[in-house]
């Protein structure tokens, strides 16, 4: 026992301490204090990076944008309302003058019933906001428009110490920003690493083993080069990169809401690969798909590009008001289309003023106005207008028929304006000929529409005549069923003016999208692009580029990017070249303490990306490195293995047919997307349901994860697949098996203790599976047949525990 004394002398040491520790404390937070104001008396205070923020969460919800919220508030998102004095001499911020400004004294106060934001708001400006603001005003209070509503120039490239780094201008200014930092950029990765990562990213598969020899042992300098041609020209380029598309395109094979029955939309996909295996310009790929039927002499594919649109979910529920669900589908338009291509958010303002951007509620329906005359009206069972589709040899019958049936129709009406007969006997060689006429029509037109009822019908977009528009009227709330005054086509003001030749509809949205005087369009794209080969965009929040998303990282990087884009003919190709080309895209993804603690998100750029594979790409490696992967493209979409029942959640009663042969090992953009039930392993993965718009997929880490790709049939199906092909390697040697198998999962050779680890794994499983037969046949041969003959079961069930260890490896589901 402690005696009384002691007890006081470790209190009072304990208290001393805990005295130091507060002192520290205090100096620390002094120093903070002390530091944020030196910093900021010595820099100048930028409205876009220091100042709109704080006003933009804080104030603007209720002095912003949106009249009928801020009523006779002040207006603080404007310079013009925000320094201009009230009637009685009190103006919200007086440029140089703090203490005179009525907004500061709001939000620096302590008496409750004047602060700003008032307490019941939740909001709350820290001690260093209060000081920025405080030193802006002092500074001026200059206002400056939005950074991404100003359109992009190449930037100054800036000169750099280590010349001997960069590629491209692109490495010049990511290098100039890390010296700024004092950091220095990662060595560049192995060539077995650079290979596999360029495999994933462009193409969404590893590459093969003879591949991955080849390359390296392709001493040339040109080599990586070479490899990155041949991978932006492989049909897999356009299959992975489709699929960042359809999320955006809600794309799915049921047409939504509670029925959510099945309908032909893989037309479209196919489109969106062809066209993007082609390199077609973003200018024409945003045409086409806005606006085909609206080109001269449209053709097939134009107007198959305009499905587009017809993703938006249709009701096929009883007693639905059609009307209600056309204007639905046509918001979902007017959101999704500012939200791709430009990264802007509308649904706000459908409803209501934008609260944070210069959008008003009236510019919102005269948008809207661009895309409400499509004849489309949320009609059940026919989605019409829709276009049937023939196969090649089936469409040269088709315009066989359609000739027929012209001219059938031209006899007839020229037999309709002859003359009248002189006698009652010629007016019956002319009535009998009527009717043969009117027989040969009807003939034609039976024989027509039965051909094209047999061939599957795409829901496409087709503009209605000029003398059937409808008239669009602003929308009270955003209900179809309250609305107010009418108005006329147009875009919103914040925005660049529509082209002067451009006409006011759907062909003019896209020439508008795609103005060189658009600040957005070039620089959401190669934004989205980025965050694919990083992980994370310039643009963090890369469906939202106004004042409620985030700065960009590094802005002369995504603009120079942006400029070269468009001046580059809208090429995507040129753009992934021009990314993976650089060093910055090249350098090692190993972490260091150093880089975790400056740079823990990686967004100086200081080393490669390194991030957990796609839902779809994990899938199809599984398949590619077990062999079982088909390259079968096109086509209607197909059902692999998903767990039973999981489509009786649903409301109809549509079966999910499991397909045959390759069908089931075909990459998975061609897997059925239902909207109420998706694919359950993608979703593990992140996937999107597709019923809206998704610009970007945020990654998760749960246990379903694991749980999948150790226990779905695909997985399993893909670790004896494998099995099977390390055992044709090598059947007598445990290790060169394995060195295959782990070369064909990696792209690089096993090290020692890595490989010790497996064969252990394989001697141990092994000897189990000699002892139990039925284990080992039901382990190497279920789902997959065994199609060897004489192999050793016992022996490729425990490779195929090794090809599941492989198949989960971190490094096999990450790229690095």
């Amino acid at each position: 026992m402690l005696g009384h004394l002691e007890i006081n002398a470790m209190a009072q040491k304990s208290l001393r301490y805990m005295g130091i520790v507060k002192a520290f404390s205090i100096l620390f937070a002094a120093l903070i204090a002390l530091s944020a104001h030196a910093l900021a008396q010595d820099e100048t205070i930028s409205f876009n990076r220091d100042i709109r923020q704080i006003l933009s969460n804080n104030c603007f919800k209720c002095h912003g944008p949106d009249e009928e919220i801020r009523d006779t508030l002040p207006r603080l998102d404007l310079s013009t309302t925000a320094t201009a004095p009230n009637t009685d001499g009190i103006a919200p911020f007086v440029p140089g003058d703090p203490d005179q400004s009525e907004a500061y004294g709001r939000i620096a106060s302590d008496d409750s019933n004047k602060r700003m934001p008032p307490p019941d708001s939740g909001k709350t400006l820290t001690d260093r906001e209060k000081e920025l603001v405080r030193r802006w005003i002092e500074q001026g209070a200059k206002y400056e428009t939005h950074w991404s509503y100003t359109a992009p120039t190449t930037p100054a490239i800036p000169s750099v110490k280590n010349e001997a780094w960069p590629n491209s201008d692109l490495d010049r200014i990511v290098l100039a920003r890390l010296e700024q930092e004092r950091l220095e950029p990662a060595p560049q990765a192995d060539p077995a690493t650079l290979y596999r990562r360029i495999h994933l990213d462009l193409t969404g598969l590893p590459p093969t083993p003879k591949a991955a020899q080849a390359f390296a042992n392709d001493p040339s300098p040109e080599a990586f080069e070479r490899a990155v041609d041949d991978l932006l020209a492989s049909p897999a380029y356009g299959e992975h990169w489709a699929r960042v598309w359809l999320d955006l395109a809600r794309y799915a094979d049921s047409k939504g809401y509670e029925a959510d029955r099945a309908r032909t939309m893989w037309p479209y996909r196919d489109w969106v690969i062809r066209a993007l295996n082609d390199d077609m310009p973003y200018d024409q790929f945003t045409r086409e798909q806005l606006a085909g039927d609206l080109l001269d002499n449209p053709t097939r594919d134009q107007r198959i590009a305009t499905a587009f649109h017809r993703n938006t979910a249709t009701n096929d529920e009883g007693g639905t008001d059609d009307e209600e669900f056309r204007v639905a589908a046509v918001v979902d338009r007017v959101n999704t289309t500012m939200q791709v291509w430009m990264g802007t958010t509308m649904a706000c303002v459908q409803c209501h003023t934008h609260k944070y951007d210069p959008i008003s509620h009236r510019e919102y329906y005269q948008f809207f106005a661009l895309f409400n005359q499509t004849a489309d009206a949320d009609t059940f069972p026919v989605e019409s207008p829709v276009l049937p589709l023939h196969e090649e040899d089936q469409e040269r019958k088709y315009s066989h028929f359609k000739e027929q049936l012209e001219k059938a129709e031209e006899a007839l009406e020229a037999m309709k304006s002859s003359v009248t007969p002189a006698s009652d006997e010629d007016a019956g060689d002319h009535e009998k000929a009527l009717e043969k006429a009117e027989k040969r029509k009807k003939f034609a037109e039976d024989i027509l529409n039965k051909f094209n009822e047999s061939a599957p019908q795409l829901p496409v977009l087709e503009e209605l005549p000029e003398d059937d528009q409808r008239v669009t009227r602003r929308m009270i709330r955003g209900s179809f069923l309250n609305q107010a005054e009418e108005v006329s086509p147009g875009t919103p003001a914040a925005f660049h003016l529509v082209p002067d030749n451009a006409p006011l509809n759907r062909l003019g949205v896209a020439e508008w999208l795609m103005a060189d005087e658009n600040p957005l369009t070039a620089r959401v794209a190669v934004n989205r692009y980025w965050e694919r080969f990083f992980g994370i965009g310039i643009v963090e929040t890369a469906e939202e580029f106004g004042t409620q998303g985030e700065l960009p990282s590094n802005q002369a990087v995504l603009d120079w990017l942006a400029v070269e884009f468009r001046e580059s003919g809208w090429s995507f190709k040129s753009l992934c070249k021009t990314i993976v080309m650089s060093a910055t895209y090249q350098q090692d993804s190993t972490i260091t303490p150093e880089s975790w603690e400056r740079d823990q998100y990686n967004r100086l750029l200081a080393r490669g990306p390194r991030f957990r594979l796609s839902a779809e790409t994990i899938r199809d490696q599984a398949l590619s490195i077990s062999g079982l992967l088909s390259d079968e493209m096109y086509g209607p979409p197909v059902m692999p293995y998903q767990p039973d029942g999981t489509w009786q959640v649903v409301y109809n009663g549509d079966p999910w047919k499991l397909s045959e042969g390759e069908n089931k090992y075909r990459r998975g953009l061609y897997t059925f997307w239902r909207r109420s039930s998706p694919y359950p392993s993608m979703m593990s993965f992140d996937a999107t349901s597709r019923e809206v718009c998704v610009s970007r997929r945020l990654r998760t880490n749960t246990p379903l994860q694991a749980l999948v790709t150790l226990n779905d049939p695909v997985y399993v199906e893909a670790a004896q697949g494998l099995a099977r092909r390390m055992y044709d390697a090598n059947p007598n040697s445990a290790k060169k098996a394995i060195t295959y198998g782990f070369y064909r999962a990696t792209a690089r050779e096993p090290q020692h203790a890595e490989l010790a680890t497996l064969v252990d794994l394989f001697e141990e499983n092994l000897d189990r599976y000699r002892e139990d037969t039925d284990a080992a046949t039901k382990l190497a041969t279920e789902p997959l047949p065994l199609n060897r003959a004489n192999a050793e079961v016992a022996r490729l069930a425990a490779l195929t525990v090794v090809g599941n260890v492989l198949l989960n490896m971190d490094e096999v589901l990450t790229k690095e």
